[in-house]
C-alpha cells in the first residue's frame, strides 16, 4: 500500500508554569492509502496532540511530517494553506463542530468556500458528498444541526471533510458521543469511504471494540510514547506489550467479570515528570532494573509487529 503521510520523531512539548509537559515524545507513524490506522491509549496519553501536530495546529515541537513526500515544515504559509484541503479532520462532538446557524448544505460547502474548485459546481459537490454519507440533499440540505440526530450530524461533518477531496482523514474520537446504532452507521461509513476513495485514515479512540471494527492496523500510545504497533487483529489477539494487555483486560464483555489488569497499585505518572527509562515501568508487573535505566526502543517482535519493551509478551 502506498504511504501517504509519514511522521518521524514527532514530539509535542507544552510550556507550563510547572515546567515542560511532554505530551508526545518521538512518535513515528505512517498512514497508507486505503488503510485505517487506529491510535489508542487512555485519556491523557497524547492522542489528540498527535492529530493536531500532524495538521500543524500548532506545529510539533520536533520531528517531521511529510505528505506525499512533501515536508510540511518547508512550506510557506501560503503553500501550507493550499495543501490543507488534502488533510481533513472529523472532531469528537458533531454538534459543537458545526455552526448551529448554518444550513447543512452551507456547512458541507465550507471547504469549497475556502478553497474553490472551478472544475465542479458548488451545488453538485455538496449533493454528491451528502449522497455519499446517506443524507440526500433534497431532504437534509436545508436543515440545521439542531434538527439532526447525533449520527446524522456526524455524517454531515464527514461530508464536509470529504468535500475538500482529502488524501488524509483524521477522525478524533468521532463516535464516542454517539449511541451504539449510530456508531455502527458511522464506522461502516468511514470504512467504506476509506476504501472507495483511497483515503489514508487515522482513527483515534480509547474503545478497543470500536478499533477492532474500523481499523486495519493499530498503534498503542502510553504517556506520549508508542509502545506497540501492528495489524489490529493480531495485536488484539496476542498483545506484545504489558500495557496493551492491561487495556484489553479492562474491556468489559457481556457474561464475564472484568479481568485483572495486572497493573501495580500506582497512579499513572504525570507527563510533567515522566519516569526514567520505560514510562510504563511504575505500573508494570514485569519491570526490572533495566526498565528504569534504559528507554526501550521499538523493535520487531513478530513479522509486521513492533513493540517498545525489554520483556515483550511475545517474541
Amino acid at each position: 500500500m502506498t504511504a501517504v503521510l509519514h511522521a518521524t520523531g514527532l514530539s509535542v512539548v507544552h510550556r507550563t508554569r510547572s515546567g515542560p509537559l511532554h505530551a508526545v515524545s518521538e512518535v513515528d507513524l505512517t498512514l497508507r492509502e486505503r488503510r485505517t490506522l487506529a491510535l489508542v491509549g487512555e485519556s491523557g496519553s497524547g492522542k489528540s496532540s498527535i492529530a493536531k501536530a500532524l495538521l500543524r495546529l500548532p506545529p510539533p515541537s520536533a520531528g517531521t511530517v511529510t505528505l506525499d513526500g512533501t515536508d510540511l515544515a518547508t512550506l510557506t504559509p501560503r503553500a501550507l494553506r493550499a495543501l490543507r484541503p488534502r488533510m481533513q479532520m472529523v472532531f469528537q462532538d458533531p454538534l459543537s463542530s458545526l455552526n448551529p446557524r448554518r444550513r447543512v448544505s452551507d456547512l458541507v460547502a465550507e471547504p469549497l468556500d475556502a478553497h474553490p474548485d472551478p472544475a465542479h459546481g458548488r451545488a453538485v459537490v455538496v449533493a454528491r458528498q451528502l449522497d455519499a454519507v446517506g443524507l440526500p440533499s433534497d431532504l437534509f440540505g436545508d436543515r440545521r444541526p439542531g434538527q439532526l440526530s447525533g449520527g446524522q450530524a456526524q455524517r454531515v461533518a464527514i461530508a464536509r471533510a470529504l468535500a475538500a477531496e482529502p488524501r488524509v482523514l483524521i477522525a478524533d474520537e468521532a463516535v464516542s458521543a454517539l449511541d451504539v446504532s449510530a456508531q455502527a452507521t458511522v464506522l461502516n461509513l468511514l470504512r467504506r469511504l476509506t476504501e472507495e476513495r483511497g483515503l489514508a485514515s487515522l482513527f483515534i479512540s480509547h474503545d478497543l471494540g470500536v478499533v477492532r471494527a474500523v481499523s486495519d492496523d493499530v498503534a498503542v500510545l502510553q504517556l506520549g510514547r508508542l509502545c506497540e504497533q501492528g495489524p489490529t487483529e493480531e495485536v488484539l489477539a496476542a498483545p506484545a506489550h504489558p500495557y496493551t494487555a492491561a487495556l484489553l483486560a479492562a474491556v468489559p464483555e457481556p457474561g464475564r467479570p472484568l479481568g485483572d489488569t495486572g497493573l501495580l497499585p500506582a497512579d499513572p505518572p504525570s507527563p510533567l515528570a515522566p519516569p526514567s527509562g520505560c514510562r510504563f515501568r511504575t505500573r508494570c508487573p514485569l519491570a526490572d532494573a533495566r526498565c528504569s535505566a534504559e528507554t526501550p526502543a521499538m523493535r520487531e517482535v513478530a513479522p509486521g509487529r513492533t513493540a517498545a519493551c525489554h520483556r515483550p509478551l511475545i517474541s
